[in-house]
């Protein structure tokens, strides 16, 4: 008896918690489709905000703004981070301890912090805000985050493996791209995939660094909300929201499959 009372809270507590979470997705998807442009009457069904919203330049643009940063941050941060992570894993353990200890103070600092700061230092140095800057932000702020999952592959790796290839006669280059990149690639891909959401995800630094009339989505919604939202940001949400939720079941699809192949190779 007990133990079905425990088992139906448990159930029910974690209703409670998807309906928190999915109830204002689903809300705003269904307002995507509604006619009205108000929140509040539902006129009809309608794909008439998406329309809008692909003929839209100032959305288009803040899209484009939004993953060419996102993209070319998380490139550039995952190859300074890759090469930042294997230079610190050869040092010393008291000085790679001092330096993962840096490098652990971008994360636990609020956004704020990292935006307001940014901006100083580009205007003490006479820099423009613009674009560049926003770029050169995210790959600041991006970089701890890619050193932090390639280091733990660095651990897992043998060194005598790659110490072996020099000893046949392999270039410290190769020796690298054939025998630790393989071993390090998890991480380097894990990385470069957190550096992305993370840049896409951002605002507060974005806002701080961006210059006049740069825009990408989350400033582009910051500044619609101050004389109301329009529908056409609702579609594009939605939008986003069904991306994402594809390339995670399409995701789990392929990891799952992978799993079952192993098993049935291994019987």
């Amino acid at each position: 008896m007990i133990q079905g009372i425990k088992k139906t809270a448990a159930y029910l507590y974690l209703l409670i918690i998807v309906v928190f979470l999915y109830a204002p997705i689903i809300t705003l998807i269904v307002l995507s489709f509604n006619r009205s442009r108000s929140m509040a009457v539902w006129l009809g069904f309608s794909l008439d905000w998406y329309k809008r919203m692909a003929a839209d330049p100032m959305i288009i643009e803040a899209i484009w703004n939004t993953f060419f940063i996102a993209l070319a941050s998380a490139f550039i941060a995952t190859i300074i981070g890759t090469l930042g992570a294997i230079g610190v894993a050869g040092m010393r353990k008291s000085t790679r301890t001092a330096i993962m200890t840096f490098n652990n103070i971008p994360l636990l600092n609020a956004d704020i912090v990292i935006g307001i700061s940014l901006m100083i230092t580009y205007l003490i140095f006479g820099i423009s805000l613009s674009r560049g800057t926003v770029l050169l932000s995210h790959i600041t702020f991006s970089l701890p985050y890619v050193i932090l999952s390639v280091m733990p592959k660095l651990k897992q790796t043998a060194r005598m493996n790659y110490e072996a290839a020099l000893d046949l006669g392999a270039t410290p280059i190769y020796a690298f791209v054939k025998v630790v990149l393989p071993d390090v690639l998890p991480g380097i891909i894990s990385g470069f995939l957190l550096a992305f959401t993370m840049s896409v995800d951002d605002f507060v630094v974005t806002h701080f660094t961006r210059g006049a009339g740069i825009n990408t989505i989350s400033t582009l919604i910051y500044s619609q909300a101050k004389v109301g939202i329009k529908p056409t940001l609702f579609a594009l949400s939605t939008i986003i929201f069904v991306v994402v939720l594809v390339v995670l079941l399409a995701s789990n699809l392929i990891t799952n499959r992978k799993a079952m192949m192993m098993q049935r190779e291994v019987l």
